[in-house]
């Protein structure tokens, strides 16, 4: 799988980054001011040490006595000059790390509630590895980065610019020689800068790609160890961090090339002012001490060329990560739905009208799917694997948007309702069931109001699972983590006393006693009877022992119904649902 490419250039991710920002101008021109007057305060020392050595220089050379008060005074001012320099380093420092660390906390919130927001289609293409390197990775990369980064270009260009008018000051024929080799420093640097960033960019999306393998590893590491895949998963790994080697090792090492040739440029111009600066001392046009002032200075100005070079090399990983982040931030979100009907007090009827869906727009999966569910009635759809029963009900729950065609409740489209709406009107249980990290009552009652502990445990005794719940050392306030193993079966029973608690007025089954054994299935299905009453539910089963009792079952080939009836009714017709049931017994 080759890594998505970003969209955005350097300079797009970076003025994305620093809009962002916005709410912390204020926080970072403070930081800027404190910055450059730190920075000014270490450019004016030079320029008084060159002025004591005038003052020694000038005693020696005239045989007086050195002026030890005007030495004093310089020393002082330089003590204080050098104090206030760090001092304003450090509060400039503070700032930008407080900035950073607000700005990251707000991006992992505006990622976190963009993932609630998007649509499962931008899921199905997408792994949760990538999307979870996007809040860890990325993000730490863009904090860590921006502020080593930010308080090196500030500091830097302020020393640059500083040292600049002071070598001007000093000697502006040896600053003219220190200019010569600036303009070849930067053009390179922007050479590299420009070959080096597709590198960084293919770096943060393999670091994403490596997380969603890992992930994917570790959620099925039964199934990899069942089928003895280690090797094929490792290949897999490998490959895919051999990628990310290759694109860590070039962008690492262009942009490292930036500094080393930085400091040749600085130590080439600090050698060239060496030979001139002597030179104007022998023809008596300069002093001593101001060719000691100049030499410091123009190490303060080719210094910050090879910091500069190291902190765009940082900026290069911030536009990277934060380019993959305001991408995931700007993709299309479900629309808002604020508007729209709330149903409540349902009878439950529902109703298929000409339904159209595909994931693909391409190929359709939902052909044409029209059905009336009475209020009350249990449906059963019966299909084999992948004829769309499970899309079926993601469109009843509006997981997605139908295409074509209308599902309606009450005689009201399931498009003029919300989203949160149609979730409330559902009880669901899935084949593939959820938990977290929380009290066995907690996940039972998860975000259901007013839920009593009655509630709860008798939930848990019409699926049979209070008698297992009460032999563990803290019954229903036992945390479900890693030293608490539940079997696929008790996992399941957990969710469907999670629906039954929700109590919603339309249920919907998919495959909900595909992991319990027989025994346990009668007494799920005995409970989900009693739960079905005066509720018009859904069921999806394989198992199709388990829908005989059914008011009606819909038999979907093609994604339309192909036969509808009772049990008896269908079996003799004796056509698709028949054969199917032959099948089985």
């Amino acid at each position: 799988m080759e890594s998505k490419k970003s969209k955005y250039s350097f300079g797009e991710s970076i003025g994305k980054f620093i809009k962002y920002l916005k709410p912390y101008y204020f926080w970072l021109i403070l930081a800027i001011i404190f910055a450059v007057g730190g920075t000014i305060c270490s450019i004016i020392g030079p320029n008084q040490i060159g002025e004591m050595t005038n003052i020694i220089q000038d005693a020696v050379y005239a045989g007086t006595a050195i002026d030890l008060e005007a030495i004093a005074r310089i020393g002082i001012l330089l003590v204080v000059l050098y104090a206030i320099s760090s001092v304003l380093s450090y509060l400039q420092g503070l700032i930008m790390t407080e900035v950073v660390q607000r700005s990251t906390k707000r991006m992992r919130t505006d990622i976190y509630a963009k993932i609630n927001k998007l649509p499962l289609r931008y899921y199905d293409s997408h792994t949760f590895g990538d999307t979870l390197s996007m809040v860890t990775n990325d993000v730490d990369t863009i904090g860590l980065s921006f502020n080593q980064s930010t308080v090196m270009l500030i500091s830097g260009a302020t020393l640059i610019l500083g040292s600049l008018i002071m070598m001007f000051v000093t000697a502006w024929q040896l600053a003219l020689v220190a200019l010569v080799c600036v303009p070849l420093g930067f053009g390179l640097m922007a050479l590299i800068l420009k070959f080096s960033q597709r590198y960084f960019t293919s770096q943060q999306a393999q670091i994403g790609e490596i997380n969603g393998i890992v992930e994917e590893t570790y959620s099925g590491h039964n199934i990899v160890s069942a089928f003895n895949a280690q090797e094929k998963m490792d290949n897999k790994f490998k490959t895919t961090n051999s990628k990310l080697y290759k694109s860590q090792y070039k962008s690492q090492f262009i942009s490292g090339i930036m500094m080393p040739i930085m400091q040749f440029i600085g130590n080439l111009g600090y050698v060239a002012v060496c030979i001139v600066g002597g030179i104007l001392c022998l023809n008596g046009e300069i002093g001593i001490g101001a060719i000691i002032s100049f030499m410091i200075y123009i190490r303060l100005f080719t210094q910050p060329l090879a910091t500069i070079a190291q902190s765009v090399s940082s900026m290069q990983s911030v536009a990277a990560a934060s380019g993959r982040v305001f991408e995931f931030l700007e993709e299309q979100e479900m629309p808002n739905e604020t508007p729209k009907l709330e149903l409540s007090n349902i009878k439950g009827d529902v109703k298929f009208e000409d339904v159209q869906f595909g994931y693909n727009k391409n190929k359709p999966v939902i052909k044409g799917f029209t059905a009336h569910a009475l209020p009350g009635q249990k449906i059963a759809l019966v299909a084999p694997t992948g004829a769309g029963k499970t899309t079926l009900v993601n469109l009843l729950m509006k997981f997605y948007d139908i295409d074509g065609g209308d599902i309606k409740i009450d005689d009201v489209s399931i498009k003029d309702i919300s989203r949160e709406n149609a979730h409330r009107l559902f009880g669901m249980v899935l084949q593939d069931t959820w938990q977290f990290e929380g009290t066995i009552y907690e996940n039972i009652a998860f975000n259901t109001p007013n839920v009593t502990n009655e509630d709860v445990v008798g939930a848990c005794k019409r699926v049979g699972l209070d008698h297992y719940i009460r032999t563990l050392p803290e019954g229903y306030n036992t945390v479900l983590d890693d030293t608490v193993s539940l079997s696929a079966g008790q996992k399941q029973l957990l969710t469907i006393a999670r629906a039954m608690v929700h109590n919603a007025p339309l249920l919907i089954l998919d495959e909900a006693t595909s992991s319990v054994d027989t025994r346990t299935e009668i007494i799920i299905a005995n409970a989900m009877d009693e739960l079905s009453k005066g509720r018009t539910s859904f069921v999806i089963a394989h198992r199709l022992s388990t829908i005989k009792n059914a008011d009606q079952i819909w038999v979907m080939e093609d994604g339309k119904v192909a036969e509808s009836g009772t049990h008896d009714e269908l079996i003799k017709q004796n056509g698709r649902y028949a054969e199917l049931y032959n099948s089985q017994f």
